[in-house]
């Protein structure tokens, strides 16, 4: 039998992604409440809208791709559907030619929607099935605020009139619909969406004696984006604080607020912090995108050594896991898929955090608030009256914190946090060293994740190179272990800001707590000496992970001895 004849059930089953009991689950289902069987498996939460998508494009004969990065795209062709429509429908036009107009669509069952189209734009269309998420990005990249950078838009500024613009509050329903906004608020917009659209984490404004910095954090890499006249510093500075709903009034106390916007589509959520400095006022705002953020262990880098490790013990039913590594080196991310990947109904999953940096389904999250007294401590022992399973705690900042945490660890629950160590063994050190009786560290401690950020070899620009004995001293590995007698890097291009970097990856380095190494601990040998026994329990140091994938041409000798320089 042709797949094209299948039913959607019978494609999903035959891939793996449902068993036939769910499928029936969901009939059942369908049968009460009307809609598609797909739609009633994604709300069931078996399937994602993507393996709907690849499904129908199967069932229907149709090409399927999940990522449109490569495509061509006619934007004359673009232009002609509005921004609204093609989010509302999931529906882009990418090309004409004599055959018929080429669209991107996540679903090709709307033939009302396509058929509005292909009248518009004129031709018989030809439909490319897609993800949702690979066609927003498609709207990200296509559909810009005007058309104009924000280099641009500084030509056009009345500076007359931006003290009275900063203070206008009204803001567009999607930044990139705004077309018409006051020129300060539409340089801020602008600012947003194109860092949103460059995959910056962080805005920096900085102000200086004679000019305006502003610098997107990419990658983790700093750079240079825009510098505007130093007289519109005031008006930025005030519709920042505005959007963040903070006082304007005050420049000479430090101020945290929050931005909740939307762009392109996506929710983005933005930190923002303004201090004092000696000529003005020096604005952040960390950009978290929660269409993006990565909740499983999969796609974080992890191989699958590691993988299968943290697969065993996220899902031990007591006993403490901790990840370290230096700020912004995504331990939180981590914590999160890790729970994330073992959250069901029958666990009670609650957190402390400072901040929460993202809102998850169905685990109660509660903010730190040290000026009320609600500290990692006090909230930990509020959340041991709650019935938990597991708990995450941000941080273990202190002595008091750790102590519950433990307790809690050997009471049946199991906990997750962070340190701030260099590398994993260094983890039990930092408890000895804050009070902590080695045999309780030795009883509860499960194992430690040290993590480090790097970027990944740009795809569009990445090319093979002959390295030196040198760079293969360092990173650690024998000619004979390369692939083809080859290492790989990005000789830069448009699509990566000439870096031929694109994108990071995690490099790991996972210490579990055996019989070897917990009578090191008990030993209360130094860290150097709980190492060597964790290496000769068969962990992977970070540069050894690193270098495996530099080997696998992930990225680059350079990126590993970069982030690795504080370890050994």
């Amino acid at each position: 039998m042709s797949t094209a004849r299948l039913r959607i059930g019978e494609i999903l089953v035959r891939a793996g992604l449902v068993t036939s009991e769910q499928v029936d689950e969901a009939l059942a289902l369908q049968g009460q409440k009307g809609g598609r069987l797909g739609e009633v498996l994604i709300g069931l939460k078996r399937i994602d809208d993507t393996d709907l998508a690849e499904a129908l494009a199967r069932q229907l004969g149709l090409p399927f791709a999940a990522d449109l990065a490569g495509q061509d795209i006619d934007s004359d062709l673009v232009s002609l559907v509005p921004i609204a429509f093609a989010k509302r429908f999931g529906l882009v036009p990418l090309t004409r030619d004599v055959t018929g107009v080429k669209l991107a669509v996540t679903d090709p069952l709307d033939l009302g929607a396509i058929d509005q189209v292909a009248k518009l734009v004129g031709g018989r269309p030809r439909l490319l099935v897609t993800s949702p998420r690979a066609l927003l990005e498609l709207v990200n990249r296509t559909y810009d605020v005007g058309g104009d950078s924000a280099r641009d838009m500084i030509e056009d500024l009345d500076i007359e009139s931006l003290d009275t613009l900063a203070h206008e509050l009204e803001e567009p329903e999607d930044l990139l619909d705004a077309d018409s906004e006051a020129p300060i608020i539409r340089l801020l917009n602008t600012l947003m969406a194109q860092a949103v659209k460059e995959r910056a984490s962080d805005i920096h404004i900085e102000p200086f004696e004679r000019d305006l910095v502003v610098r997107f954090r990419i990658d983790g890499i700093l750079h240079d984006v825009l510098r505007p006249p130093k007289r519109i510093q005031s008006s930025i500075t005030s519709r920042a604080k505005i959007m963040a709903g903070l006082n304007i009034a005050e420049k000479r106390l430090p101020q945290d607020g929050r931005i909740r916007i939307k762009i392109g589509g996506k929710d983005i959520d933005i930190r923002m912090s303004v201090i004092p400095v000696a000529h003005g006022e020096r604005i952040v705002m960390r950009l978290l995108d929660k269409a993006t953020v990565v909740l499983d262990l999969e796609q974080l880098g992890l191989l699958e050594d590691h993988r299968n490790t943290m697969e065993r013990l996220i899902h031990r039913p007591n006993g403490i896991l901790l990840v370290t590594g230096p700020t912004g080196s995504g331990k939180t991310t981590t914590l999160y898929a890790g729970i994330t990947r073992i959250n069901s109904v029958d666990k009670n999953i609650i957190t402390v955090e400072d901040p929460i940096e993202y809102q998850l389904r169905g685990i109660g999250q509660i903010q730190v608030h040290p000026k009320i007294g609600l500290s990692f401590a006090s909230g930990l022992r509020s959340i041991l009256r709650q019935d938990p399973d597991v708990i995450l705690v941000g941080e273990i900042r202190d002595l008091e914190t750790a102590e519950i945490a433990i307790q809690a660890s050997l009471t049946g629950h199991l906990v997750f946090s962070t340190l701030h160590t260099n590398d994993a063994p260094g983890a039990v050190t930092r408890l000895v060293d804050m009070g902590v009786e080695a045999f309780l560290v030795a009883s509860s401690l499960l194992g430690v994740l040290a993590q480090r950020l790097v970027r990944v070899i740009c795809p569009q620009c990445k090319k093979p190179y002959q390295p030196t004995e040198t760079e293969l001293k360092e990173l650690g590995v024998k000619e004979a272990e390369l692939r083809d007698g080859v290492l790989w890097k990005g000789a830069g291009c448009n699509a990566c800001m000439r870096t031929g970097y694109k994108g990071r990856t995690g490099i790991y380095e996972l210490f579990v707590v055996d019989d070897a190494v917990r009578d090191a601990i008990l030993g209360r040998g130094d860290t150097a000496t709980v190492r060597r026994a964790a290496i000769a329990s068969g962990m992977i140091t970070l540069r050894a992970d690193g270098a495996r994938k530099v080997l696998a041409g992930i990225t680059t000798v350079e990126e590993i001895i970069r982030v690795t320089q504080d370890v050994m």
